[in-house]
Order: C-alpha cells, then structure tokens, then sequence
C-alpha cells in the first residue's frame, strides 16, 4: 500500500499530500464546463501571456542583473502595460475579483515580503500584482514565455548545481534587503514548496537573515473545492489548470499584516525570528503549526515495499542531523562507509564520547540528542548500527530495499549470511518508524517455527511475493496488524486467505 494514507501521522494531516473528491453534480458540472468554457478561457489566458511577452522583453533589453536602472518613462508604460494584461490574463482564469486587505508596505521601509501558504502556481498571481522579484531557480528562466516575463521581474535566481548556492542566494538577498528601496522589494515564500494549506510547515531562513523589518502576507483560497492546490502527492499541473478554469469563479484573498520588526535576539537567530513570523501568520490565517520542513517532504511520503509507517521519530531524527551537517553530507558512499566501519565494531557499544569521535564531530547538545535517541537501555551507550540504518532511511527514503542490504551487511554472520529474528526486529523496527515488531508471522509463513534466522536473499523474495508485507506478516506494539494472511491461526487466532 502506498503513500501515507494508509499508515498513522502523529503529526496531523500530511502538508505534501491533496485528494480531490468530487459529487456528482460537480462531475457533471465539470463535464460541462470542459466543452464550453474551458477552451475559450485556455484561448484567452494563452492569448493574454503572449501578449505580456514582447513588453517584458522589450523591458529586459541590456539590462544588468546587478545595477538597478532608473525607472524612465517608458519603462514606467510597460510596467503598467504588463499588470493590466496580466490581471486580465487572472480574469479570463476566474479570478474575478481579488480581495485585498491591509496596506502593502513600500521597498524603502520593508524590502522583504514573506508569502505563505505557497500551495499553487497561482500564487503567482500577488506577484503579478505587485511585481515584486522573487527567488526562483534558475531553471525557470528558461521556460518558453513565461520565464521571460520571470526575467522581468528581476527575480534572485538560485543554481542548485552550485554547491555553494544557498550562501550565494542569501548573500544576494542581502544586498538587495540593504539598498533602502533602490531595489524592488523581494517576495518571499518561506516554506520553500508547496503545501495543501492544512498547517504551516517551518520556514527556511534566507528572508531572515538579513535581520531587517518585513511584512508578512497570508494568502487564502475560500473556494469550496479546491483545485487550486497543487503538491507534491495529488493532481499535476495540468489537471489542475483544468479544473480550476472549469470552475465559474474562482475567489482569492490576500492579506498585508503589520510589518514585523526583529527583536536584537531574532536579529541575532534568523531560526528564531523565521519562527515567530510563522506564529504571527499562523494566527492570522487560524491554521496550526507543523513541524516539518520541505527537506521531510520525502520521508512523509515514503513508497516502495517497506514504506516509514509512523514517520514521527524518524521526522525528528532528521532535524537533528541536519542540524549536525550530517543530512546534508549523507550521499550514499558515505554511508556505505559508515556501515563498513559499524560492522567491523561487531555491536560494540559506543559511549558519546566514542560516538562523536565515530562521527568526527565534536560533543554538543544536539550530537547528544543524537546519541540518547539510540540509547534503548538509558545506560549512556549506543549500537552504531541503530544510527546507520535510521541516517540511510532518511537519506533515501524510497530506496528502502537499499537500507535493508545495508543493515543486512551490518548484522549477517560470516559463516552463512543470516541474520537472527531479534536483530531483523530491530532492523524493521528503525526503518518503520515503529516501538516493536514481531515476526511471528513471517517465520511461521516460511515454515520455520523452530527457526530464528534469515538471509537477506530470503526476505527479498518473500517481500517481492508479498507486496502488503508489512501489512500482512508483521504485529507492532503500537499499531497491531487487524488480520494475518498466510497459515491459519497463525496469528491472533484468525484464518484467512493468502493474498494473490
């Protein structure tokens, strides 16, 4: 089973997830609309961008991207040129009317607007409206049309090729954060990516860092449904396009808060002043907090045959690695080399001291956080194969076959390449996300009562004959499985049948 409907979420309903369900009266609606007012909408919006196109490239003709130039008149006509033909490109969208409330701030008192929930592309639209810049990736400029009009509005372009990206990113914002209004004011999207507006996820700190004043800006869509939202497990671009052309109108708020000036503490911590803007918005829009990131994204939603069951332990570990460094530098090689140097202790157990020095990293409270995580019997000592299989889960969470081998490596003895019950418990146990496991099941399925040993080879093919292998043959302390396949009364005293 994929995704993560089907398994628990301490942590509320998952940001990165959007289901569509519809009635039938919307269906018919829908039907309806595709064949009459959706192509002369698609017509008009597509008419309307390359309309916009010749100005933002007239506008964008030997222009630096480092020296702001001054507004001549006929650049002032083409700005407003472009907010008129873009506003009206909204309208013939469905975006009739949009609603403002407060008063946006201008550049030379606030250089920074911080934009959230981002849930869709059409969030573009208060861009549009403002024609302030934005961080995009670099990419975008290349996108036919579109990324011209994106050149236009002089947007801090990131390159992810470039490893020393980030710092370049947050050097540029900076500069243009400090030049009191000369620059356009930037509009930010502090999460980072796109959620489905159930809760704010935590905010990157690149609009914070230059420890400047910035106003916050909440976005609402009060549609009754809603195909707006476009994230990472849910409809893509163009269904979304779709539907929300086919629908009459389509309504949108946005809300200019009070400008929030930083505290010499947040001025000092942009964490800490990212958080509390987060708060500020949170309250304004009546949504909740949610404590994950755009870099948990992948492990909320883990696929493949061992799939995180309750990702709220390892959605922790994986702050406090990345707080480390460690998440980051995680490529594959490195923790292949990890797992080689685990093996060779042979479940030694590691006080913090060893630990750190295993890590090559200095004792603090956060490398301590790691080390207590780990620490089952509370005596201050670890099994550093506990670490490596929960820093390769969350490094490559779909790849779980992967950690498995890796764990497998760790732990198999010499002689045969088997691994014992207890140590595979332990291994799944990790990898799920889970307090216990028990593998009853699955060694009365192979036919082994007697036996509590397996090799990796074993559980592969059973796990590929067996896709619903963690629904079906394994018990947890926490969430026990409802029903058993495979030998009757083998578990909980019930019979059923084998699965196809």
């Amino acid at each position: 089973m994929k995704g993560s409907n089907s398994r628990p979420n301490r942590l509320g309903r998952n940001p990165f997830v959007h289901k569509l369900k519809f009635t039938m009266t919307e269906k018919i609606k829908i039907g309806l609309m595709s064949v009459t007012v959706f192509p002369v909408r698609l017509l008009l919006v597509s008419f309307f961008m390359l309309l916009a196109w010749p100005f933002a490239f007239t506008a964008s003709l030997g222009r630096s991207e480092f020296v702001i130039e001054p507004q001549s008149w006929w650049r002032r006509f083409i700005d407003l040129c472009l907010r008129v033909i873009m506003r009206t490109m909204w309208f013939c969208g469905g975006f009739h009317w949009i609603k403002v409330k407060g008063e946006r701030a201008p550049p030379s008192e606030v250089p920074i607007l911080t934009v959230a929930p981002h849930s869709s592309y059409f969030d573009a639209i208060p861009v549009t409206m403002t024609m302030c810049s934005i961080v995009t990736k670099l990419e975008s400029r290349s996108i036919p049309v579109w990324g011209t009009l994106i050149s236009y509005i002089r947007p801090v372009f990131v390159f992810r090729s470039d490893q020393d990206s980030r710092r370049k990113t947050v050097e540029e914002i900076k500069r243009r954060a400090q030049s009191e209004g000369e620059w356009p004011q930037i509009m930010i999207f502090p999460e980072g990516t796109c959620t489905n507006r159930s809760g704010l996820i935590l905010f990157k700190a690149g609009a914070f860092i230059p420890a400047l004043p910035v106003q916050p800006v909440v976005l609402r869509y009060p549609n009754k449904l809603d195909t707006v939202t476009w994230t990472w497990q849910g409809p893509g671009a163009f269904k979304i396009l779709w539907l929300t052309l086919c629908q009459p109108h389509n309504p949108m708020e946005i809300e200019y808060l009070p400008i929030y000036t930083p505290s010499n503490e947040e001025k000092e911590n942009p964490a800490l002043f990212a958080n509390n803007v987060r708060k500020v918005m949170a309250k304004a829009l009546e949504l909740p907090l949610t404590e994950l990131s755009f870099d948990d994204r992948e492990i909320s939603l883990s696929e493949g045959p061992l799939c995180i069951y309750d990702y709220s332990s390892l959605l922790e570990f994986n702050q406090l690695v990345s707080r480390l460094g460690l998440r980051a530098g995680a490529r594959d090689k490195v923790i292949e080399e990890q797992a080689k140097r685990a093996r060779k202790l042979q479940g030694e157990r590691l006080a913090l001291e060893d630990f750190a020095q295993y890590l090559k990293l200095p004792v603090t409270d956060t490398l301590t956080q790691v080390h207590s995580f780990f620490d089952q019997h509370g005596d201050g000592q670890i099994d550093v194969r506990h670490f490596v299989i929960a820093l390769s889960t969350v490094h490559r969470p779909s790849k779980s076959m992967e950690t498995l081998r890796l764990a497998f490596r760790m732990y198999e003895s010499e002689e045969d390449g088997d691994v014992l019950e207890d140590d595979l418990a332990t291994i799944l146990e990790i990898m799920l996300g889970v307090k216990e496991v028990q593998l009853s099941c699955l060694f009365l399925e192979l036919g082994r009562a007697d036996s509590e040993k397996i090799t990796y080879d074993e559980l592969r093919d059973f796990i590929d004959k067996h896709p619903y292998f963690v629904q079906h043959y394994l018990d947890f302390k926490d969430h026990p499985r409802k029903f058993c396949i495979g030998r009757p009364k083998s578990c909980n005293g019930q019979s059923h049948d084998k699965d196809d």
